[in-house]
């Protein structure tokens, strides 16, 4: 089927890849050119695990393309899915200039039927404003009777395992406003050939597939802060959260996913996204106490190293140097966005500290953030980060920070101490090679 798809990030481009791979004719829309340049090129702008080979395999087969002629696309879809940034307003609402202005593009352009797909998280009402923006320039064109559709599709990727989570969905959220509509029976066929195992489609009216959306990432939000308020509680009481996390975890109506402590959540959806929430929530003049205290918390936590390490060298730390290993804000990605890294850097930076910092894949993504700074070395390797440092912070838990030579560490660092954000070191381990670790919510060790 011929489908188009407004918007090469995370989202657009990684379903454009693995729709082609499926069989579909795929055109990406973006008003970026030098992007669209180098993607024509089979040059991937983000690191996503397997998205490159996906590109330059359908790019060579003829079923991907890449344009910034809105026209073209639109003449190409059948089916077009808006999936471009709803970056937050000033009030943490969402933007939605970017969704409307595809939706006047659409309005303006198109000259045949068509079904409109929101795939950008996009607040509730969304889809209605979408139609509305459409029929209005369709209408100035005299073509009123031109039949189209608007349909909710709400994406449920993770960062780092995105291309997987297309490959084999958990679920296919399909919000629409009348069940077994022409629209629906469309939308089923395009996801056909990743519904062969079990039945993933899910149909619902449109608001509520646009609320499921928050609510899953609030949800999954509010297990983080849940557990990192249980941690800091732990450090006072005398417990370790580790072994709290593995007690409440077994327990299957619980679980163990999300139940990590930490540094906090970062990245472009969960905050994004529990903002948005509160701003739609009191726009009805609802107060939501619940997903409010998941972002007071999360704000909180992000201070947390920091606060950690100025107590332990009782406040003086200007002029002291510190390693960190990690700048992403999770594994296999190089988004920096919302990272707990940058709260801590910036804190150490007004504070007169100096960082010394390596991650296997965000640091051309931190040079374009901070540039060059005399307080910030971007070091070719983790060991290399750990020269001059009086500590070593480990703040994103990559799998190759997850078993390093103790002995070298302990041997470079001017202080043995190591400042484990993430919890991935075991205290009685980092003892025997005279190493002192500050977790999160573990008062032993």
């Amino acid at each position: 089927m011929n489908i188009t798809i407004f918007g090469t990030g995370y989202v657009g481009l990684v379903h454009a890849a693995v729709m082609a791979e499926a069989g579909h004719e795929v055109v990406c829309v973006d008003i970026d050119a030098d992007k669209i340049a180098r993607l024509k090129h089979g040059e991937v702008p983000i690191f996503e695990p397997g998205l490159e080979r996906l590109v330059a395999d359908n790019l060579a087969a003829g079923r991907l393309g890449f344009t910034t002629d809105a026209a073209e696309g639109i003449r190409h879809g059948r089916i077009i899915f808006i999936a471009v940034g709803t970056p937050p307003d000033d009030d943490g609402s969402a933007d939605l200039r970017h969704v409307l202005a595809v939706a006047e593009s659409i309005g303006a352009h198109m000259a045949a039927p068509a079904i409109v797909v929101n795939k950008s998280t996009v607040p509730v009402g969304t889809a209605d404003r979408v139609r509305a923006v459409i029929t209005e320039r369709l209408a100035r064109r005299g073509l009123e009777n031109l039949v189209f559709d608007v349909a909710s599709n709400p994406e449920f990727l993770k960062e780092g395992s995105a291309v997987a989570d297309s490959m084999k969905p958990d679920r296919i959220l399909i919000g629409v406003s009348e069940p077994g509509s022409e629209t629906e029976r469309l939308l089923r066929e395009i996801y056909a050939p990743f519904n062969r195992n079990h039945e993933k489609i899910i149909v619902m009216d449109l608001r509520s597939a646009e609320l499921a959306k928050y609510a899953a990432n609030c949800m999954l939000a509010t297990k983080i802060s849940f557990m990192n308020e249980m941690a800091n509680l732990a450090e006072r009481l005398g417990a370790d959260i580790e072994k709290v996390r593995l007690g409440i975890g077994s327990d299957p109506r619980i679980g163990y996913h999300f139940i990590y402590p930490g540094a906090g959540y970062g990245g472009s959806c969960f905050p994004k996204d529990v903002r948005a929430l509160i701003a739609m929530a009191e726009r009805e003049d609802f107060e939501p106490l619940v997903i409010g205290a998941v972002e007071a918390r999360n704000e909180r936590q992000k201070r947390l190293l920091f606060e950690k390490i100025m107590a332990h060298f009782s406040g003086e730390i200007a002029g002291r140097t510190f390693a960190l290993w990690g700048l992403s804000f999770k594994p296999n990605t190089d988004d920096m966005r919302e990272a707990p890294s940058r709260t801590l850097m910036e804190a150490l930076w007004q504070a007169g500290a100096r960082v010394r910092a390596f991650d296997p894949k965000a640091m051309e993504e931190c040079r374009r953030i901070y540039g060059a700074r005399e307080d910030l070395v971007l070091c070719s390797s983790q060991e290399e980060a750990l020269e001059g440092a009086d500590a070593l912070v480990v703040v994103t838990e990559w799998r190759n920070f997850q078993a390093p030579d103790f002995a070298e560490i302990a041997a470079r660092l001017k202080q043995k101490v190591i400042f484990d954000g993430r919890n991935i070191y075991d205290p009685a381990i980092l003892e025997r090679y005279g190493l002192k670790v500050v977790g999160m919510g573990r008062a032993v060790g």
